[in-house]
């Protein structure tokens, strides 16, 4: 730990996305900073990053890479003249190269706050005050206070654990375990179809698992605009996801390695055996070694600390960003949360719109969207026309091989303004950033029809799409 002046303009506590920026952010605006975080390797290192570079967003695009090259050379390399026999999958190996990518990049965070002359603390922070937090040396019992004038929750979320199936990272995994396989299992169960569910069974399903997903909702994808979950449903079903909805978890149990999971659909009583089930029914907030109860930070009823529009807390001196405070639970929605809270606090206007946040799901193809769906503008009772381009038509999509997919703009009937873009396909995560840059700048859909996209390119479905909210589309 730091040998200094243990008094800080802030102490952050979490080292992940909202935590590391927020605290670059603050050095740079000549604050003196304090992070801490209690993430070790298992070799008992300070491994910075939190969830999203460790066990969450940085390995499972990692993995999810490897198996595409699986699926390339399994499903469309033939297509393109390469003849590919005897294709060996090495699991190991893929982790090896996933562990090296989180192993660079949790370095890189931690140069970085070096670089900004901020005092990294591994440790358990716990508040003693409302400016004071007592930090616990990860793994042994030496504890130190630090002060500070302003504090800052970002200690992010960990997996919702459900009674029925408790984890053991053996047979029963979360997220986590599913990242860290050292081969392919034969059959493998996940409950939850949402976006973890889905990039894990896409990653496991690619490389030999016979992949099953059990949702207890009766639509996929419910946040998801309607067009574009439909045919995404569809694609991921044709490429061997087994994706059951309305389906209900009532017991788990172990046996022989296995794990055995009934469950009713309707009214019927279903068994599913499988060889490993993952977990995959959402995120909670992380605070319970934090001890709010001590400055009383109040929480909602799920958990997830109260902030109000300038992030702070219950009282006054203590903010909450990223995962911990709920709403979007996105890597890039704590990091600009982050950057707004260290310049609200040196007196700057920092706007942030919660409104564009991109999303985006990796499988593949992807999935991403800004904005309103077409069913939030109706209930809102806004009017609209909505413009819509198949990858099919793209040459560039054709010459790729990957043409399933479409983009769809939803724009205000009156004004033309862009209110909300959705994407099913290849690069739809790349694709996406036009979109929020149009919504941010208040454009219309005519701006961009009226935009020159680069030929051939898949830029120009949203050229394309732009022109369909006119009904003057070229290319179809």
């Amino acid at each position: 730990m730091p040998k200094n002046n243990k008094e800080y303009d802030v102490v952050i506590i979490g080292a992940g996305p909202a935590g590391y920026v927020c605290a670059i952010r603050c050095s740079q605006l000549g604050m003196k900073v304090a992070c801490v975080d209690s993430w070790v390797s298992t070799k008992g290192k300070a491994t910075l990053g939190g969830t999203c570079l460790n066990v969450g967003c940085i390995p499972s695009k990692a993995l999810l890479d490897s198996s595409h090259h699986v699926h390339f050379l399994n499903e469309q390399a033939k297509e393109h003249g390469i003849k590919v026999s005897n294709i060996q999958i090495d699991v190991p190996t893929m982790q090896k190269r996933k562990d090296k990518v989180v192993q660079i990049l949790t370095g890189g965070v931690a140069s970085l706050l070096k670089k900004n002359k901020v005092d990294v603390y591994t440790a358990i922070a716990s508040f003693e005050s409302t400016q004071t937090i007592k930090v616990q040396n990860a793994g042994t019992q030496l504890s130190e206070t630090l002060q500070a004038k302003r504090i800052i929750i970002a200690s992010g979320s960990v997996p919702i654990d459900i009674p029925i199936a408790k984890v053991d990272n053996q047979t029963i995994l979360d997220s986590t375990g599913a990242l860290a396989l050292q081969e392919t299992p034969k059959r493998l169960g996940i409950i939850g179809a949402g976006v973890i569910g889905l990039e894990m069974g896409s990653i496991w399903n690619r490389l030999g698992s016979d992949v099953a997903i059990l949702e207890a909702m009766p639509d996929f994808l419910p946040t998801v605009d309607k067009a574009i979950s439909k045919e995404a449903l569809k694609i991921l079903t044709k490429q061997g996801l087994d994706i059951r909805l309305s389906s209900f978890v009532k017991e788990v149990n172990v046996s022989n390695g296995k794990a055995l999971v009934k469950y009713t659909s309707g009214s019927e009583e279903k068994l599913l055996e499988v060889d490993k089930l993952i977990v995959a029914v959402g995120r909670k907030a992380s605070t319970e070694a934090l001890n709010l109860d001590i400055v009383k930070v109040k929480t909602d009823e799920k958990g997830f600390i109260e902030v109000n529009k300038y992030w702070q807390t219950s009282i006054e001196n203590i903010y909450a960003i990223g995962d911990v405070i709920g709403g979007a639970m996105l890597a890039h929605k704590g990091m600009e949360e982050g950057v707004a809270l260290a310049e609200l606090l040196v007196g700057q206007h920092a706007v942030m719109n919660h409104d564009h946040i991109p999303w985006v799901i990796y499988t593949w193809p992807e999935i991403a969207w800004a904005g309103k769906t077409e069913k939030e503008c109706k209930d809102a009772g806004i009017k609209v026309r909505v413009g819509t381009f198949p990858f099919m038509a793209l040459g560039r999509a054709r010459a790729m091989g990957d043409t399933d997919g479409l983009f769809k703009i939803i724009t205000d009937k009156q004004t033309d303004q862009i209110l909300g873009v959705h994407i099913l396909g290849p690069n739809a995560s790349e694709l996406i950033s036009e979109a929020v840059v149009a919504m941010e700048s208040e454009l219309s859909a005519e701006d961009l029809a009226r935009t020159i996209h680069a030929h051939p390119t898949l830029t120009e479905g949203m050229h394309e799409a732009a022109l369909a909210v006119d009904e003057r589309t070229i290319h179809i």
